[in-house]
């Protein structure tokens, strides 16, 4: 396989569930003078998240990029409409079960994204015509291809409507255990990626493992030889 542009295409991850990790990526960001850049901030409460906004405010220029935030089920329309007038994400991604309250982020359809999981369900409301498209997380695909789940099946019933193929989360894969591994011990963990279909692989490939982000950089740069 060969996918273009990947150098473009991946980007590093503020990710965590600590206020030091997030704090300790902001810092490497900052050292290392990275430009783009995504925020998973579901593993942070509303007191965690402000003070992420207020230090990544303290670093906004018009050459710091943010393509995509990946948001967390408490955040009201307020707090997205703030994330997106002061980061301008182009894509903001979403769980499966968000698809209940949907209603109150509806002024950012065209921005949303749906995240499937590999719990072979699909809660009734999703439907992905109702938002911009997927972020397929292709861990969460390989484990779902492998275990044969409802999730893979609602992701290949789309395959021709490659319109909605827009962006991913990209982390290790455990073939033994047939699941997704946020913390990479060895470059093996991303070997699964050459036996995924070309159409999964959106515009923006967000690195979503714990790991520092020199070590993303890394992951990025391993990929990138992986793939092209």
């Amino acid at each position: 396989m060969k996918i273009r542009n990947l150098n473009k295409k991946i980007i590093v991850s503020i990710t965590g569930s600590t206020e030091k990790e997030w704090k300790d990526k902001l810092e490497e960001i900052k050292k290392l003078k990275v430009k783009r850049f995504a925020v998973f901030l579901s593993q942070y409460g509303p007191s965690q998240r402000q003070k992420i906004y207020k230090e990544l405010l303290k670093i906004k220029t018009k050459k710091i990029k943010i393509p995509l935030i990946h948001l967390r089920d408490d955040m009201n329309s307020e707090e997205v409409g703030f994330l997106v007038k002061n980061f301008k994400p182009k894509y903001l991604t979403i769980h499966e079960d968000h698809f209940k309250f949907l209603d109150k982020w509806k002024e950012w359809k065209d921005k949303l994204l749906l995240e499937m999981n590999y719990n072979d369900q699909v809660p009734k409301e999703v439907a992905v015509e109702k938002i911009k498209g997927f972020c397929i997380d292709l861990s969460h695909f390989k484990a779902s291809q492998k275990r044969q789940t409802k999730d893979f099946d609602y992701i290949i019933s789309k395959k021709k409507s490659r319109k909605y193929f827009k962006a991913n989360h990209l982390n290790g894969y455990n073939k033994q255990k047939e699941k997704d591994i946020h913390k990479i011990q060895s470059l093996r963990n991303f070997d699964y990626l050459t036996s995924l279909p070309n159409f999964l692989f959106g515009k923006v490939i967000a690195l979503e493992t714990q790991n520092p982000i020199a070590q993303q950089i890394k992951f990025k740069e391993h990929i990138i030889s992986l793939l092209s």
